[in-house]
């Protein structure tokens, strides 16, 4: 068997961890030339810490350069308060104004406008409803609409990321499916054993997660709703149940299962467990994902002699391979486009995220480190998160797909591996 495969359980007992903590996000390089922009600071009760939030995010995306509220001329909570020709004195293009107002029964009104410095037209304006306890994600959407605007991309601000941390008790290893904010904050645990976990696998309503536990002593698939927890098993054959993947409709699931023998892909039909089998060789076939149209499934096989990546019709067929640059191709994710796809690429140089564009079957290496896996895509196709180390640690990185902008998602103590960038929330 392949490392990829034979060692899947090893990067976990390897890790030396303690303590849980909410991801902090470090912007290691942005895009030159980034858009200047300012964002005043709310009015209303939390309005400072609501627009910190949104030039949070747009700075994070390396796109956007923010303004320190002490050099602002005036800090103006709507547009007929903005006195242009002071802000035109400044380097800034655009100017977010807003404030928060309550609207009854507990509930407040955010607020905001997006301004054109040098023409002072309007190019966006909402009013989004929140509470104060829903106050950041309202923050995420507003960065989300204002990205979109003058970007003409989707904002990926309001999604999530599965992520599996690993903590030591002691002697003990506590393992944790856990879900925060695109941005690091509000993490909670989803599922928590002193087994190893892994491989989240988002369904394509945002609200079940598929992983792997071995809680039993063996690998097996659960799928768990997160509103309610409930938990399902839904593959616990004898021999090796992974690598999960929700269809594009969810109403299928491909997998990885050995019962057969060698390891080989698998579609199950979720509303009865039905299977069926899509591969069967000798060679190790693993990590199943599906493209977007639902129509075939991209997964790792070692048939050639090393991981490379195959695609093969999701009703069954003949299997193509995909990837001959590089002498390891593996992990692979997917864009909604279904142009693009990035892996876990090695050349003879350690293992970095590489991408390729299937128009042009090139490969461009994203990342900068020797051990980067796991990658996945944000579901606007801007950002690749991925997991790699950092002195002798696990955390987790992006990049942006054109490979200009990096960022680190980092634990203050422990490890994190395995992320799975939500899709939209919506």
């Amino acid at each position: 068997m392949f490392a990829k495969l034979r060692l899947f359980l090893l990067l976990f007992l390897l890790l030396p961890l303690s303590a849980q903590a909410a991801l902090e996000v470090r912007i290691t390089q942005g895009v030159e030339g980034a858009v200047p922009l300012a964002i005043v600071p709310f009015g209303g009760e939390g309005g400072g810490e609501l627009a910190a939030v949104i030039r949070a995010n747009l700075e994070r995306s390396g796109r956007f350069d923010g303004l320190d509220t002490s050099a602002m001329p005036q800090q103006p909570q709507a547009a007929d308060q903005v006195d242009f020709a002071r802000w035109q004195e400044t380097d800034r293009e655009y100017l977010v104004v807003g404030g928060i107002r309550p609207s009854g029964s507990g509930q407040v009104a955010v607020r905001f406008q997006l301004l054109d410095v040098a023409s002072g037209r309007q190019l966006v304006g909402y009013s989004i409803p929140a509470t104060p306890a829903t106050l950041r994600r309202a923050a995420h959407m507003v960065s989300d609409l204002i990205y979109e605007r003058l970007t003409g991309q989707r904002g990926a601000f309001d999604t999530q990321v599965a992520y599996i941390s690993v903590t030591r008790e002691g002697q003990q290893l506590r393992y944790a499916l856990q879900v925060a904010d695109a941005d690091g904050h509000n993490p909670q645990v989803i599922f928590r054993s002193s087994e190893p976990v892994m491989s989240p696998a988002w369904s394509p309503d945002a609200r079940r997660l598929a992983y792997v536990s071995f809680e039993n002593g063996q690998s097996e698939i659960f799928i768990q709703n997160l509103a309610t927890g409930e938990r399902q098993r839904i593959a616990a054959h004898e021999g090796i149940n992974s690598a999960p993947a929700f269809s594009p409709d969810g109403r299928q699931l491909a997998l990885t299962l050995s019962r057969d023998g060698q390891p080989d892909i698998y579609v199950m039909n979720l509303a009865d467990q039905s299977l069926t089998r899509l591969t069967n060789s000798r060679s190790i076939d693993t990590e199943p994902v599906w493209m977007p149209d639902g129509r075939s499934i991209v997964f790792t096989s070692d048939r050639a002699g090393r991981p490379q990546l195959y695609e093969v019709p999701a009703r069954g067929g003949n299997a193509q391979r995909l990837t001959f640059e590089g002498t390891y191709n593996a992990r692979a994710a997917v864009a909604a486009d279904g142009r693009r796809l990035v892996m876990m690429h090695g050349s003879g140089r350690g293992y970095q995220i590489g991408l390729l564009d299937r128009d042009t079957r090139q490969v461009r290496v994203l990342s900068r480190g020797r051990n980067d896996e796991s990658p996945s895509f944000a579901p606007n196709g801007s950002m690749i998160i991925y997991a790699t180390t950092e002195g002798g640690r696990g955390i987790l990185a992006a990049v942006s797909d054109d490979g200009r902008v990096h960022q680190q998602l980092v634990l203050a103590e422990g490890e994190v591996r395995e992320p799975a960038w939500s899709p939209f929330l919506d």
